[in-house]
């Protein structure tokens, strides 16, 4: 054959990593007009030609016809839902983490978008010859003649998992008696509303005919109205669904279906003007700045770093304005959903149906109907978690990471991919600012911003003038020592009954939810476990239960010990349950609203809770450190921490950043109106610097301190570090596959020239060694990121993926992440 044809690289979505790869496909003439990069198709895969779906990489064309490519079967998507943009994320994501193709599509696109596929099986209508078949043929046959739906046929069939049934399915379908025919279903549909309308036949003249009285009343409507949904017209004109239908077969009008986008936003409240905000000095100098970077259209970082209270989104909304004003678009990320609420009642009032939430407290048709808006170009501005980085918006002006030093930036899951390293991606792409900003920067972020890899602007003093909180580090060892047993400080019970009295309010922080968090046996010294993961579980008093808080695993409040039958069980470590039981023995005057992930289960409990705080509802909020951050309560004059000093002592390396940030943080709370504010740290380590920095709010001084802890042990920003993960039910397996990839790597060192640094520690046990039955292991490296260094773990996790010994072994490669698990 002679001419131009056309191939497009496919990503099959069922590939695993070791098979990961863009498959050449032939794209059929009729296709050809179809088949562009993004869609996905339907493709035969593998030697059994078994259908899969699988999305376009990119096609090309070739001169000459290749007979040996498969051709592709369909096309699924009517259009693409990956811009170019979106392409070069994928390809970034499969390259730094380790990911598949498909695992990096389905980050960029909504889980609401995607397809399952089956294939349904159905006798042919024609005459069949019994004495042709054999009994498991016989026995197919007449099933296929009484199934009641496709559901029971499925079922009884399941050809992919019983070898003897798909042969005789297959022998049906060749000798002409059984039909297979595909299924492809989204996984949400679109939302629609049915309409009506009158046909242009009747509004030309071209039908004429006699109409009753009610149809001339559903006709009267639609000529003043144009059209209408059939909910519409049958309550104005008290008629029913028979009645349209009836008109529609007269051809009068018109029944057709109108495509709505379900709400994520919700109401729009009163319209304010960005215009009517006024900066301060310290923050029109910010603005001024990164606004001359944004003008220049180069690629550019910036860290925005400013006390608590001082105005940071202020800065935000008047950057915002200015690049949709130079006809851009922005992006907007928080760390936590429950930021998400009271950051979008301020955006959504400021800059209307503009506005587009994307976060996983949404419903799947909400998130998909966002992204449609985005994609659209209806919404320009972006709210939301993580996941908000790749929104599909074009011309993109400024990227904005509030609060940027938070760890649920960084994806724990495959992909595992940093916001922060996403959205430099796409200002590369968009000659774009990214814009970090925090009260407690990470300590990379603020090391690149010293060496002028970021441009460094400062918020030294709170918008309203007002001064930072007084915080008091009060000692529970004292508290104890003079008879105190309490969970609550006597400084900090006298300060809630002061607030109390003044109809002010108070924050307490506990991060850890349920009641008690440890039940240990006083006979056989053996705490009540998960028997899944051998990690104490935590009583819940309100269920009656205790529960894993990894697993899920639950059971029944016990009066015995499950290993010795001992009735003699203590209970010990402090969760949000009891502090709120304390609270209420000691304040039951006072309104207490708690905020964990017990009580902010439903899709809004988070927004209804803080707007019932906020309108003075509740004397006291109680909560985990979902309350910590980025929130304003002007009536908040007061902040406790009950306990964070188990935080200190985590096996990361980002214990003492992350305990500081949280305590510095969750100060901040307090005194942001025109009270002044005071907070308590409630600690039996009271001479920890870590604490006492944080009780002066002394970020410049925690990040000397830390900064040269860092480089004299050789920790991030100073190296990288490359978590490899191993997980398997049986021990033996997960340690000699450690073992065996450690080796792998010496190896690999020993045979190729590196340009990059390698120490390795371990490998060793995780922290938890058991989560949900399986063993876990980790090797740590250090190292330098580079594209040599990557190249090598990607040679790593395809021999291991190779080796038949360990197929029972779960192995992923993670970068900068955690490693205190």
């Amino acid at each position: 054959m002679r001419g131009v044809f056309i191939v497009a690289k496919v990503a099959i979505s069922r590939a695993s990593y070791s098979f990961d790869a863009l498959y050449s496909y032939s794209v059929p003439e009729e296709l050809a007009q179809k088949v562009k990069s993004g869609v996905r198709v339907l493709v035969p895969f593998g030697r059994g030609n078994r259908k899969a779906v699988g999305f376009v990489a990119r096609t090309y064309t070739e001169a000459e016809y290749n007979d040996k490519l498969k051709p592709i079967i369909s096309v699924v998507d009517g259009e693409s839902l990956v811009t170019e943009e979106m392409m070069r994320i994928i390809m970034w994501l499969k390259e730094n983490t380790f990911c598949t193709y498909y695992d990096a599509y389905k980050s960029v696109v909504p889980t609401g978008f995607s397809y399952t596929f089956s294939q349904h099986y159905s006798l042919v209508n024609t005459y069949i010859d019994e004495d042709t078949l054999n009994e498991d043929e016989k026995n197919v046959v007449d099933f296929l003649r009484c199934a009641k739906s496709q559901r029971e046929i499925d079922s009884f069939l399941d050809v992919h998992n019983d070898a003897r049934k798909k042969k005789t399915v297959d022998s049906l379908v060749d000798k002409g008696y059984v039909e297979i025919s595909d299924a492809l279903k989204r996984k949400v549909g679109d939302e629609n509303v049915s309409m009506v309308r009158l046909s242009d036949e009747y509004v030309s003249g071209e039908i004429q005919t006699t109409l009753t009285p009610k149809q001339t009343l559903v006709v009267k409507l639609l000529e003043e109205g144009g059209c209408a949904s059939v909910k519409e017209v049958c309550y104005m004109t008290n008629c029913t669904s028979s009645i349209l239908k009836r008109l529609a077969d007269k051809k009068v009008i018109v029944q057709y279906k109108y495509e709505v986008m379900r709400d994520a936003i919700g109401e729009l409240g009163e319209r304010q003007d960005p215009d009517d905000i006024i900066l301060n000095e310290e923050q029109s100098a910010a603005y001024e700045g990164i606004m001359g970077l944004i003008k220049a259209e180069k690629p550019a970082g910036a860290l925005l770093y400013g006390v608590t209270g001082s105005g940071k989104t202020s800065v935000f909304i008047k950057l915002i304005k200015s690049v949709m004003d130079m006809g851009k678009t922005a992006v907007m990320l928080v760390p936590e959903i429950s930021l998400t609420p009271q950051m979008l009642g301020k955006f959504k009032s400021l800059f209307g149906d503009k506005i587009a939430v994307m976060h996983s407290s949404l419903s799947l048709g909400q998130r998909t109907d966002e992204f449609k808006r985005v994609m659209r170009g209806e919404a320009r501005i972006v709210i939301g978690t993580r996941s908000a980085i790749f929104a599909p918006v074009t011309n993109v002006g400024i990227i904005i990471m509030d609060e940027e030093g938070e760890p649920s930036y960084k994806s724990d899951s495959t992909p595992r991919y940093h916001a922060r390293d996403v959205a430099i991606q796409r200002c590369g792409y968009n000659n774009c600012v990214l814009l970090m900003a925090s009260a407690t920067p990470s300590l990379e972020s603020f090391y690149y911003a010293q060496k002028g890899r970021y441009h460094l602007f400062e918020l030294k003093n709170r918008y309203s003038k007002s001064p930072l909180p007084a915080v008091e580090i009060v000692d529970m060892q004292e508290e104890a020592a003079e008879g105190n047993d309490s969970l609550l400080s006597r400084v900090m019970c006298d300060k809630l009954t002061d607030v109390l009295a003044k109809k002010e309010q108070a924050i307490l922080l506990l991060n850890r939810r349920g009641f008690t968090t440890y039940i240990t046996c006083m006979d056989c010294r053996q705490p009540v476990a998960c028997p899944n993961c051998n990690i104490p579980l935590t009583y819940h008093k309100k269920n009656d239960r205790y529960m894993c808080h990894y697993c899920g695993y639950t059971m029944d409040n016990i009066e015995r010990c499950p290993q010795c039958g001992s009735q003699r069980l203590k209970s010990s470590g402090v969760g949000t349950q009891r502090v709120e039981d304390e609270l209420e023995r000691l304040f039951p005057q006072a309104r207490l609203l708690r905020m964990d992930a017990d009580t902010t289960s439903s899709r809004y409990s988070y927004e209804e809770n803080f707007k019932a705080f906020e309108k003075g509802e509740y004397d006291i909020m109680l909560g985990t450190q979902m309350i910590a951050k980025g929130l304003n309560f002007p009536n908040v004059t007061m902040v406790g921490v009950i306990s964070l000093d188990k935080a200190l002592f985590t096996g990361d390396f980002r214990s003492y950043e992350r305990t500081f940030s949280l305590l510095t943080q969750v100060a901040g709370r307090s005194g942001r109106g025109d009270k002044p504010g005071v907070a308590y740290i409630q600690t039996f380590v009271p001479d920890h610097y870590v604490l006492n920095l944080a009780a002066e709010q002394n970020y410049d001084e925690f990040y000397k301190e830390e900064i040269a802890l860092r480089k004299s042990l050789t920790y991030p920003p100073f190296c990288d570090i490359c978590v490899i993960g191993f997980s398997a039910p049986l021990e033996s397996k997960v340690i000699g596959a450690s073992r065996w990839v450690t080796q792998l790597i010496k190896e690999y060192i020993s045979q190729h020239r590196v340009n990059f640094p390698l120490r390795a520690l371990g490998p060793a046990p995780c922290t938890f060694e058991m989560i949900n039955n399986r063993y876990r292991y980790r090797l740590i490296l250090k190292t330098r990121n580079t594209a040599d260094f990557r190249e090598m773990i990607k040679h790593v996790l395809g021999e291991f993926y190779k080796n038949k010994d360990y197929q029972t072994v779960r192995i992923y490669a993670d970068i900068n992440g955690d490693i205190g698990l």
